[in-house]
């Protein structure tokens, strides 16, 4: 029952790629998006700035793969060779394209900045290649096709690069293809590791159609499991995904796509409530992943971030006493800053954290990795101790996470 897929290749370019000083989220950006309009991605590569590199690395993409996008190495310095490599490789000659040209100098004339030559040579294209005008930077995109293969090249800068697939790159490639509909239903659960999961829904999974695929998607101590299919099938998808939720409802976070921020922010929404935060050991990270939701401040107040000890006890009214007698990781304090957030920030729910992240600062009684998390509202007050068992970085994403958690569980009992 499966529609043909059409698989694609994606090569990252850029000497900061392989050296780890850029991270490449490109890629995984154009997967995700790629995979939603049913084209399936077999092979992701990065190569730096050399010339054969780049050169074998299209060589073998385009063997394989009915489309290869193409991101970095078209920006204005000695050192981006992607553009005049391209030319050569499919045979073209430079030229100026008029619409680029343009692109280029109202852009320089909006920033009242002189043009120079080598940014008016980001307006040249190789003659065999449709051009991609670029709404949010200089550099346009390159549409190629050789043996069979569509090759399509974009810039590195992923703000630019995605309003480019947004505008131009999908579209045209569901035109080209006539894409088969692709059905995707995910659920977020909390609670429960991935093998405990598998283990619960054993045998529902293995009656699973071939043409519908399970994937098990864990991060930050929850899993989220994804049914997926090609086709006229999503009465079937649906049906299935019903039994899903069934099988996995004493952890079920959410039956939709969404990450555990936007749950709380739909439920405070719904309950037109608010939430404040008081931070220690997350140093704010918490208000972060919050705030970077469009929309938050329809629920969200503010944050203490408390991460000395006078702070807790200045703005957050925690005794002097409760802190040398029990010290900052412990359910008296967390359940004290919590009170203080919520009646110094005047919000209907609060959740406060206060933790050893590591690598130092642990103990014997209170290793790397305690965690002290409490949430209050609407006359409740819940708190919980947590031990991670990651690196720094980890257990403050980790803690946010179960922060967030307690607060939609608090929200959903009030």
């Amino acid at each position: 029952m499966e529609a043909q897929i059409i698989k694609a290749g994606i090569l990252t370019i850029g000497d900061e790629l392989l050296i780890g000083q850029v991270v490449d989220t490109n890629s995984a950006w154009m997967a995700q998006r790629l995979n939603e309009v049913g084209i399936r991605v077999g092979e992701r590569q990065s190569v730096g700035d050399v010339y054969h590199d780049i050169w074998q690395a299209l060589d073998a993409l385009g063997a394989k793969f009915q489309v290869v996008l193409i991101t970095g190495g078209l920006g204005p310095t000695a050192d981006d060779i992607t553009k005049p490599l391209l030319c050569t490789y499919f045979g073209g000659t430079m030229v100026v394209d008029a619409g680029a040209l343009a692109n280029v100098t109202a852009i320089f004339e909006r920033l009242g900045r002189p043009l120079i030559e080598r940014n008016l040579k980001q307006a040249e294209v190789p003659d065999v290649c449709r051009v991609l005008q670029n709404a949010r930077g200089t550099a346009p995109g390159m549409w190629f096709e050789k043996g069979g293969t569509i090759f399509v090249s974009m810039p590195g800068v992923p703000h630019e690069m995605k309003g480019m697939m947004e505008k131009d790159v999908l579209p045209a490639l569901h035109e080209r293809f006539g894409l088969a509909p692709v059905i995707h239903r995910t659920l977020l659960t909390a609670g429960q590791g991935e093998s405990f999961l598998a283990e619960a829904i054993q045998h529902w999974e293995a009656q699973l159609p071939a043409y519908i695929k399970l994937a098990y998607l864990p991060n930050y101590g929850m899993v989220r499991l994804r049914l997926s299919a090609s086709g006229e099938v999503e009465a079937e998808v649906e049906a299935q995904f019903e039994q899903l939720k069934q099988l996995v409802a004493p952890w079920l976070v959410t039956d939709r796509d969404e990450t555990i921020q936007m749950v709380v922010g739909r439920l405070l929404l719904e309950r037109g409530a608010t939430l404040a935060t008081a931070e220690s050991c997350t140093g704010g990270y918490i208000a972060h992943l919050i705030t970077s939701l469009p929309g938050s401040s329809n629920w969200y107040l503010g944050s203490v971030v408390s991460y000395d000890n006078t702070v807790k006890h200045n703005l957050l009214h925690v005794p002097a006493t409760i802190l040398e007698e029990h010290g900052a990781v412990s359910m008296p304090v967390v359940e004290t800053m919590v009170q203080g957030a919520q009646q110094t920030i005047g919000s209907t729910y609060a959740v406060a954290v206060s933790g050893i992240m590591g690598p130092h600062g642990g103990t014997a009684d209170k290793p790397v990795g305690t965690v002290w998390i409490a949430a209050a509202g609407k006359g409740q007050l819940v708190s919980r101790k947590f031990h991670f068992r990651f690196d720094r970085q980890r257990n403050i994403e980790l803690t946010a996470a179960a922060a967030l958690n307690l607060v939609r569980t608090l929200v959903l009992e009030s």
